[in-house]
């Protein structure tokens, strides 16, 4: 399927020319993870949307907030050495977040993240990376039932957004057709 400025600006929450410089990223890393079909677009896009603040950030703006000072020493995260919660904050346009998930991006993506976090800023990365952990997290089946509280859990580990996530769903799935 093929993705317009005015698909992704419906569907993310942003302007039209914002959407524009997020065409041949977003179509590159469809394509190639198999986000192809209408319920699956609308969904991706959704979470997308959130996430970067209706494409407006592909980095964790970094407070820190308490939720961010609690990324140091998350084993879970893998961030063991003090820095790492800012160092591995939040980037792309799903937020790979965590030691741990860098260096699992590192390896899906061919990139080394580990040294060069930042490189998941850059337009081409921000929509690899998350078109990456949509694929590694099996969302193209949740999307196809149309599970998306499910797939917002998947993404942010819990429900936060939810209210933005489904009306960007809403939207989505209305310019999609679905």
């Amino acid at each position: 399927m093929n993705l317009t400025a005015p698909i992704i600006a419906a569907s993310c929450g942003s302007t039209v020319l914002r959407a524009a410089q997020w065409v041949a990223p977003l179509q590159t890393a469809c394509d190639r993870y198999e986000i192809n079909t209408p319920l699956r677009l609308s969904a991706f896009l959704a979470q997308v949307g959130c996430e970067s603040e209706h494409l407006e950030y592909v980095a964790e703006i970094w407070g820190p907030t308490p939720a961010q000072l609690g990324y140091e020493g998350r084993a879970d995260l893998g961030n063991t050495f003090p820095g790492d919660g800012l160092l591995f904050r939040g980037r792309g346009l799903i937020q790979i977040t965590g030691r741990r998930n860098y260096l699992l991006a590192s390896l899906g993506l061919e990139l080394d993240l580990s040294n060069h976090p930042e490189l998941l800023e850059t337009p081409v990365n921000a929509a690899r990376s998350a078109a990456w952990w949509w694929s590694n997290r099996g969302l193209n089946a949740l999307a196809d039932q149309q599970q998306f509280v499910t797939i917002s859990k998947r993404i942010n580990g819990g429900t936060n957004g939810l209210e933005t996530r489904q009306a960007l769903y809403a939207a989505a799935k209305k310019v999609l057709g679905c």
